[in-house]
């Protein structure tokens, strides 16, 4: 037996965010329908969350077809949905406490592409647990998406959540490895796999919309002190949108801070080959013998 005590206010709070999450990833879903708007989905999801008292862990990702992660909607956007295949991919925390959660909703026909990712996390979630190196819940992913003869994103993994802090150690791949990290009791963890139709692989498109601190300092820009205030009063560590600022020319602002080395941008990630992505994705805490889903729908 470990010492973990999953009682505790930090494993509360992973459940509360995880609760929370799970009930907007799914009203949220049912909203992304051909011809609603982009932005108003994640305004909607975004203000649910804080409704129910928790924060964004990091702007609702809405990814189309070939785009994987990191695609949020700018202040003005006027995108709406096609006959397209949407990832919506939500994180939530309290007190810094998080849970991250993915849905593939398809309006494009190719729901065999959405079914591979969720039956992948199902075979996932039942391999998980103390002790299990992390290369063997890869291999039930993988095996799960060749079946459906796609190929699984190979430079995407899940991750560990920290406090405050998005991407932990350990990552958790999405196809075989030899040698990987072993769970352990009281690990907080994202496992998402994205299965595709292309070869596997994503690179970095020019949009960027979603930012994160890299460190504090000073800076002589008046525009960009007071963003660069705001981000770290509000957002400290976790990723946040351009369209969450206050300042008309945040944009600008944040520029000088790149240039500075003050924030840092997460380009879009697409296919390589510009081939669908579908993704599904829940948190779980690793217990003595298995693992607790905070995100699956109440």
């Amino acid at each position: 037996m470990s010492d973990v005590d999953f009682e505790s206010e930090q494993y509360e709070k992973c459940r509360e965010a995880g609760e929370i999450l799970a009930q907007v990833r799914d009203e949220a879903a049912e909203r992304v329908e051909v011809g609603a708007s982009h932005l108003e989905v994640a305004e909607w999801a975004e203000g649910k969350i804080r409704e129910l008292g928790g924060e964004p862990a990091f702007p609702v990702n809405i990814s189309i077809d070939e785009e994987a992660a990191h695609a949020t909607p700018e202040r003005d956007d006027d995108s709406t949905f096609g006959e397209e295949m949407v990832n919506l991919d939500i994180g939530v925390h309290v007190d810094g406490w998080l849970a991250d959660t993915a849905v593939t909703v398809d309006l494009s026909g190719h729901d065999e592409l959405a079914a591979a990712s969720e039956e992948a996390l199902d075979a996932a979630l039942d391999v998980a647990g103390p002790g299990v190196d992390v290369g063997e819940i890869g291999a039930a992913v993988e095996e799960v998406i060749e079946g459906y003869g796609f190929n699984p994103v190979v430079n995407l993994t899940g991750h560990g959540l920290g406090h405050w802090e998005q991407h932990t150690a350990p990552n958790i791949p999405n196809r075989e490895v030899s040698q990987g990290a072993e769970l352990s009791p009281g690990q907080v963890v994202a496992i998402e796999p994205f299965a595709t139709d292309g070869r596997g692989k994503v690179k970095e498109g020019a949009d960027e919309e979603i930012f994160a601190l890299e460190r504090q300092g000073s800076i002589r820009d008046r525009n960009a002190r007071q963003v660069l205030e705001q981000i770290v009063d509000e957002y400290k560590t976790l990723p946040f949108a351009a369209r969450w600022l206050d300042s008309p020319r945040a944009k600008m602002a944040l520029r000088r801070l790149k240039q500075q080395n003050m924030v840092h941008g997460y380009p879009v990630l697409k296919e390589e080959d510009g081939k669908y992505v579908s993704q599904k994705e829940h948190t779980v805490i690793v217990t003595e013998d298995g693992v607790e889903v905070t995100t699956r729908s109440r």
